[in-house]
């Protein structure tokens, strides 16, 4: 299968040239190995069947001839065997060199005494997701997240490739690199599998600990129903509770945690500014999976049967908006947070800049939604202290509608498939 080029490429390239090593990190499917290849010079892979126990022996006997190889040297799903961790960030202080390993990893592995130090100043992380629709070769890309906050953005009236039903699918397939080479049915079936793989085998690996596939697959529903909400752990222990009565509050927070070192649930965070006004702010977590395709299959939607529940539609929609702009914002150093206040001012999505640039983004499925969801913005802006954080860089309504353009008030109107790191 021919590579596509990643956002992740550049920023693997330039981790390499100012670390020993880097460590990439996120869910199963998502192309860490396939990525890291395209850099490393040789590889070795843990979980090669033919040669797995070798490995391990070779592990407990000598971890540094695991290491041996043309630099940088690819090490793939390090985490099943702990003690690579402390023979790389040893390599890495005796060699004194950059540019040396490469590690994926599908798991963060549990703190125990098979690690023994961190790798602060020897292995530099990075985290990879599901293709953005830029990646996947689906959005047009005509604007670019980057010149919207350097005020580069030559805006003209941009018309949006994708449409409605486009977008159906698309969250339906997700954005897993395996899937893009199979026809529009097949790749389907992906998501699918990777739920059925999550329930029954991965999530028990995790933590070495047996968990009851049901139960499992009850609380990926309960978070599915309530994506891109800040609905609580007692709501979904709640809901889950209807079929499962034995369910302890600990068993949740367990099988939660579980799915957080999977990289398969990742909420977003609550963005805390100052204010003008003394106004309480919501603190809790937005639920989201790392790509909107794991909430369709565990609902078992298809592209049609989503089209005739629009309500979750919009809240699908959100985390395919979510997704692609953590994806962009990576190059960036940046992050997506929401707001909410005790007066119900909220925007859905806050982008920050680690140089404390921010944005706000409201994301609306279609176009009779945009005046309310401009008005908002405009609002926030006047709540927030802007003499503390500054002023926005750009306020924006996402969308899945046919054109990009920048409204009279200021407030650029962008289809998701318009957009580009």
């Amino acid at each position: 299968m021919e590579y596509l080029n990643r956002i992740a490429d550049d920023i693997l390239e330039k981790k390499l040239r100012s670390s020993s090593a880097v460590l990439i990190e996120g869910p199963k499917w998502c192309g860490k190995t396939s990525t890291g290849a395209q850099k490393a010079k040789s590889a070795i892979y843990i979980q090669d069947p033919d040669k797995r126990e070798s490995y391990r022996r070779m592990a407990d006997a000598q971890p540094s001839l695991l290491l041996q190889g043309e630099t940088p040297r690819l090490i793939d799903e390090w985490q099943t065997i702990p003690v690579i961790w402390d023979a790389v960030r040893f390599a890495a202080d005796k060699r004194q060199e950059m540019n040396q390993f490469i590690m994926t990893g599908s798991a963060t592995p549990l703190d125990d005494d098979e690690i023994e130090h961190t790798g602060l100043g020897r292995i530099a992380r990075m985290r990879m997701r599901p293709m953005s629709l830029w990646e996947s070769r689906e959005s047009a890309g005509q604007i670019s997240l980057k010149s919207l906050f350097d005020d580069s953005q030559e805006m003209g009236l941009f018309e949006n490739p994708m449409t409605i039903q486009d977008l159906a699918y698309v969250m339906c397939r997700g954005g897993w690199p395996g899937a893009l080479k199979l026809s529009k049915e097949d790749a389907l079936e992906v998501a699918f599998n990777y739920i059925d793989e999550l329930i029954h085998v991965d999530v028990n690996k995790v933590d070495k600990s047996e968990k009851n596939p049901d139960r499992v697959r009850s609380i990926l529903r309960s978070y599915a129903r309530n994506i891109s909400t800040m609905t609580t752990a007692t709501t979904i222990m709640q809901d889950v509770r209807a079929n499962d009565i034995s369910i302890t509050d600990k068993t949740l927070a367990n099988y939660l945690t579980a799915l957080r070192r999977l990289f398969v649930i990742e909420d977003v965070k609550a963005w805390q500014p100052s204010l003008r006004s003394k106004t309480g702010i919501r603190t809790s977590d937005k639920r989201h999976f790392v790509d909107p395709s794991l909430a369709t299959s565990v609902l078992e939607l298809t592209p049609d049967s989503l089209l005739e529940d629009f309500n979750l539609f919009g809240f699908l929609f959100e985390d395919l908006c979510v997704r692609d702009l953590r994806v962009y914002l990576q190059p960036l150093r940046g992050t997506v947070f929401h707001y909410h206040d005790n007066n119900n001012l909220e925007a859905d999505i806050i982008l920050r800049l680690h140089d404390g640039r921010w944005a706000a983004v409201e994301v609306k499925t279609g176009s009779k939604e945009i005046e309310d969801a401009s008005r908002n913005l405009l609002k926030l802006t006047k709540e927030v202290d802007t003499s503390k954080i500054g002023k926005p860089s750009f306020l924006m309504v996402l969308t899945g509608g046919e054109f990009a353009y920048q409204r009279e008030d200021g407030v650029y109107v962008i289809p998701i498939g318009c957009l580009r790191p």
